[in-house]
């Protein structure tokens, strides 16, 4: 029989109105990466945040190497050997590496007869665990110094601090660049050969076949099965996470596109002598204008200032035939221009408000009646909005910042519709979502260009590009390398133009 480090059994979790888990099984060998996969809403976070202490469960038993473990909270989860790191990172900037990774668990020293934190011992066996993970920085510099990618790196620190056994990696190279991400691996493998275990949550189906041992698919809160990667194919994965066969990962659209301009921009130059400058596109009614280019082309940054949150110095926005002048996004929106950010936690939702608040926000001067709010009236909008984008959710009042991604995604275009928007910019619009919520996505975004209405979208996923784009703007450090008709764009031309430095 096969020797198990984690073993969780007939796991349950209830919500109010809702069965997060039922009856799930995760069994995770020694010194392996364990995928776990599944639908935005299957069930992978509440199941981890049970590991880690964070929920208790209903019923279920965790046995970690032969012990059956009774978690009180996640600092008990860490002193048993389970650590998570958390796909959106909350490190201290203003505090020393080796103060975030011994954060709360700081070595400790007598000096005139009071307890203090050893600084030495400290900062030297911060050193050391930043050299086993090749991290090559002092671990008396300010977090805040450091890139995404090591920030991440001290995390792992900090798991190894507490001797983990175990450690739940939530997305983590949703924000790293392919170099960072071989970095990333080469530190797992390094883990795997102490005999430490990954359960690796991500929605990169070529990254979890590359890097995984085991794949457990999860499916409306319980397990549909546990299988060798090397016995998965991105098919395979797909039709066992959604639970029926997707022919095709796009949806076909007729094209539509107008030869009428919905929005002109001409030569437009960043404020910022390091960013964007001399863009120049038309996008065109009904077409979906694709945004390609690598980490660091300043493809945010340039949307960004159309939309009026950065200042250009130079060049113009024509819309309708109307130069705008945009200082800030409030110009922007009365302009029906609205923005989907890239990072929909931090810049995106509100996640102690409601569904119900957080799609009137934008638009809250269409429901004020004198000065007092007609909640009537938003509560039609918000129901007409959960209806038409299928927002699952228990009711309008749920908090946004417990649904899946999916739909948290979903709220935040009902926010924009609610404007009845001409141009919507999209940033990376299916980022952290899985294949099933990214097809609804795409069905909305193609129903709203059918509709008339105008599509700028950032994306980092070539596949994603070519299948939706009618053209593709690919950008290279600031600049503009070149356009593509969808009959030309391939992953080979967008890469070309994407490293055509200027």
């Amino acid at each position: 029989m096969t020797k198990y480090q984690l073993e969780m059994d007939h796991v349950t979790k209830s919500f109010p109105g809702v069965k997060a888990l039922d009856d799930v099984n995760l069994h995770v060998r020694e010194g392996t990466v364990h995928a776990l996969m599944g639908e935005n809403g299957a069930g992978k976070s509440t199941l981890m945040k049970c590991l880690f202490g964070i929920y208790s469960m209903d019923s279920g038993t965790i046995v970690l190497e032969g012990n059956e473990l009774h978690l009180k909270d996640s600092h008990d989860a860490l002193e048993k050997g389970i650590a998570m790191i958390h796909q959106e990172l909350q490190p201290i900037g203003e505090m020393t590496i080796a103060e975030n990774i011994y954060l709360g668990n700081y070595p400790m020293t007598r000096k005139f007869g009071f307890k203090t934190i050893d600084q030495k011992k400290m900062n030297n066996d911060a050193a050391e665990i930043l050299k086993s993970i090749r991290l090559d920085v002092k671990p008396t510099i300010k977090l805040k110094q450091l890139s995404v990618s090591q920030m991440q790196s001290v995390e792992i620190a900090k798991a190894i601090s507490h001797h983990a056994r175990i450690i739940i990696m939530d997305e983590p190279t949703s924000s790293l660049t392919q170099a960072e991400v071989s970095v990333l691996f080469d530190i797992i493998h390094q883990l795997k050969s102490q005999g430490v275990s990954i359960i690796y949550i991500s929605h990169k189906m070529d990254e979890i076949l590359k890097i995984s041992d085991d794949i457990t698919i999860m499916r409306d809160g319980k397990t549909v099965g546990t299988w060798p990667a090397s016995q998965m194919t991105i098919d395979s994965l797909i039709s066992n996470m959604v639970g029926r066969e997707l022919t095709d990962l796009f949806p076909t659209r007729e094209v539509t596109v107008s030869t009428d301009i919905a929005l002109d921009v001409q030569n437009i130059t960043s404020i910022n002598p390091r960013s964007f400058r001399n863009i120049t596109f038309e996008l065109h009614k009904g077409e979906i204008l694709g945004i390609g280019g690598l980490v660091g082309a300043q493809r945010t940054e340039m949307v960004e200032a159309i939309f009026g949150i950065r200042k250009i110095a130079d060049g113009i926005i024509v819309k309708d035939g109307k130069i705008l002048n945009i200082n800030k996004p409030q110009d922007a929106i009365k302009n029906k221009i609205a923005l989907l950010t890239e990072d929909r936690r931090a810049t995106g939702i509100l996640g102690v408000l409601s569904i119900t608040d957080n799609v009137a926000i934008a638009s809250i001067n269409q429901y004020v009646d004198f000065i007092k709010i007609n909640q009537k009236k938003v509560n039609k909008v918000v129901k007409e909005s959960i209806d038409k984008l299928s927002i699952k959710a228990p009711s309008a009042e749920t908090r946004i910042m417990s649904l899946s991604g999916g739909n948290q995604q979903k709220v935040l275009f009902s926010r924009w519709l609610a404007n009845d928007p001409d141009v919507l910019i999209l940033d990376e619009p299916t980022r952290g979502i899985d294949v099933g919520a990214k097809y609804e996505i795409y069905t909305i975004m193609n129903d709203l260009v059918a509709a008339g209405k105008s599509i700028i979208m950032i994306s980092s996923e070539m596949s994603e590009l070519i299948g939706m784009s009618d053209r593709i703007m690919v950008m290279c450090e600031g600049r503009q390398s070149g356009i593509l008709d969808k009959k030309d764009a391939t992953q080979e031309s967008i890469m070309s133009l994407a490293t055509k430095f200027m």
